[in-house]
């Protein structure tokens, strides 16, 4: 896992939020956990968001700061709250959330600025849930348009109420790469093809009907499926570690498969040092504790148990 001399660009465009615990908030969003991550990695993680001006979006500010990101293309809101997810708890543990509509990250704005960058990026990486509002539906596709040399890398995350068959459907019509776990998989399989149907069987499908350059299917402990337009098949198995905090270990995985395309890593390798991500963040609490490089080359020289889907096996790369 090298560090090339020149960071490579890498925008996260849409939610900075915070979640609201009973015991307390979190500052998360999907897209700003990759880019913490990413940038983490070496490369320049951007993340591309809009928070509100009030208490939080000054505590979000200054917490994106700490942490080393550029914030020149975090964009301000005079009228709209920074976004919130409100986390309720039942007695049984089991929990749900409530995604706030109406705030800071749905009104991003296509400044200059931000078109410059995007125009110039490597990776331009985006989601479903930043599309809720039209304005930012508009600004994302204006950002698309502008960020032609760069790969358009999709995480899907489908959060509840947050997104509709059209915006999937828009959003897959222009990514290089799909990410997404078997559960979306399953969901996007009945949504786009009117069936259920194997993972494998999807990739294959999704690949060819959108012309991505590969699907990523990932698994949790289980690893990560991976299918190319070029007829690769590659499956990682997942790592047995002691789990801490599962919250943003899908964008690590993320981050760290960007971040190895970047230094032109075959699928198989990009696979596996996201799934070394993943799982470390796993076992750390928060999805922006810091993972250092020693850490990184320690864990993928240890002798942890592997996790196998047997379904899979027969894909498992050496």
């Amino acid at each position: 896992m090298s560090v090339k001399d020149t960071a490579q660009m890498v925008i996260s465009f849409g939610e900075i939020l915070w979640d609201i615990f009973p015991t307390g908030n979190v500052l998360g969003g999907a897209p700003f956990n990759l880019a913490f991550r990413v940038n983490s990695l070496g490369e320049r993680g951007i993340i591309a968001s809009r928070l509100g001006r009030d208490e939080l979006g000054a505590k979000a500010y200054q917490q994106v700061l700490s942490l080393g990101l550029d914030t020149s293309y975090i964009q301000w809101d005079e009228h709209k709250p920074t976004g919130t997810v409100k986390v309720t708890f039942a007695p049984d543990s089991t929990h749900d959330f409530y995604i706030v509509p109406g705030v800071a990250y749905d009104n991003i704005e296509a400044t200059d600025s931000l078109l410059k960058a995007a125009a110039g990026c490597d990776f331009f990486c985006f989601g479903t849930l930043v599309q809720r509002s039209e304005r930012a539906k508009h600004t994302l596709e204006t950002l698309l348009e502008a960020a032609s040399r760069g790969k358009k890398f999709l995480d899907i995350n489908l959060r509840k109420d947050c997104y509709t068959p059209e915006t999937v459907k828009r959003s897959l019509a222009r990514a290089d790469i799909l990410k997404l776990n078997d559960n979306e998989a399953g969901e996007l399989a009945l949504m786009l093809f009117g069936q259920d149907c194997r993972v494998v069987d999807f990739c294959e499908k999704i690949v060819e009907k959108y012309s991505l350059e590969c699907c990523l299917v990932t698994f949790g402990e289980r690893g990560v499926l991976a299918f190319s337009n070029r007829g690769e098949k590659v499956y990682i198995p997942g790592y047995r570690v002691e789990l801490v905090d599962t919250v943003g270990s899908g964008d690590a995985f993320s981050a760290g498969f960007v971040h190895a395309k970047l230094q032109n890593q075959p699928l198989a390798e990009s696979c596996r040092v996201g799934n070394l991500l993943g799982a470390l963040a796993a076992t750390t609490k928060g999805a922006t504790a810091e993972i250092s490089p020693e850490e990184i080359v320690s864990f993928r020289m240890s002798d942890l148990e592997r996790v196998i889907d047997l379904n899979y096996e027969r894909y498992m790369a050496q």
